[in-house]
């Protein structure tokens, strides 16, 4: 917010990216340490409105939708609205006894760092390849508002959370992953694009095989 609030809106990106990794990793250091808690739980949560919810939307305000006005504000506000609706959900059905088994395999709707991603990809491609249309008002506004009604719709995306290597392909993941760091490195904002990009294609897909289980 800071950062966007100045318009170095690239390390704005940055941070929000970061947390995203680190709101991977949070869970498993708490299951590794044997810190799992209820107020653990909760604090998570409120850590993910504020890092995918609040920021996203302040960085898409200052970034494109101030020049909207008033409508720009709302919209955004709908977003981060969006966003606290979907984390509640979430922590609603955590246990749910009522969901088929692979339905674990499943989010309902965006997942909160997934759609601060999705929020942000019009920002990444315009950092890399320069097309100012997409950091005109008229793409931003739907396109936030799209982004926002797919965190809390009922549709069916894969939860990478459920995904388990099997251990001869451990190996050939742990080189691709280093490969990906490297060239995220060099090419950020076209590592990031690409990742959104493909985000964006498996959702259909995930649609589809959830309905055929």
């Amino acid at each position: 917010i800071h950062f966007a609030m100045q318009d170095r809106f690239e390390w704005a990106v940055i941070c929000i990216v970061l947390a995203g990794i680190f709101d991977g990793l949070d869970g498993r250091m708490a299951r590794l340490l044997g810190g799992t808690s209820k107020f653990g739980a909760e604090l998570d949560s409120l850590s993910d409105f504020a890092a995918f919810g609040v920021a996203p939307a302040v960085l898409v305000y200052y970034w494109s939708l101030r020049y909207a006005g008033g409508i720009g504000w709302a919209i955004c506000l709908l977003y981060a609205t969006c966003c606290a609706l979907r984390l509640a959900r979430f922590n609603t059905a955590i246990g749910d006894p009522n969901l088929p088994p692979y339905a674990y395999r499943y989010f309902q709707g965006v997942p909160a760092p997934s759609g601060a991603g999705l929020a942000m990809l019009p920002m990444m491609i315009e950092f890399e390849m320069g097309f100012d249309v997409l950091q005109s008002r008229f793409f931003m506004a739907p396109w936030i508002v799209a982004v926002a009604l797919l965190m809390i719709s009922r549709i069916p995306t894969f939860s990478l959370k459920s995904i388990k290597i099997p251990r001869p392909y451990v190996l050939p993941v742990f080189i691709g992953l280093a490969v990906l760091t490297a060239t995220f490195a060099s090419y950020p904002w076209i590592v990031l694009s690409i990742i959104g990009i493909l985000y964006v294609l498996s959702i259909p897909v995930s649609v589809r095989n959830y309905r055929f289980l």
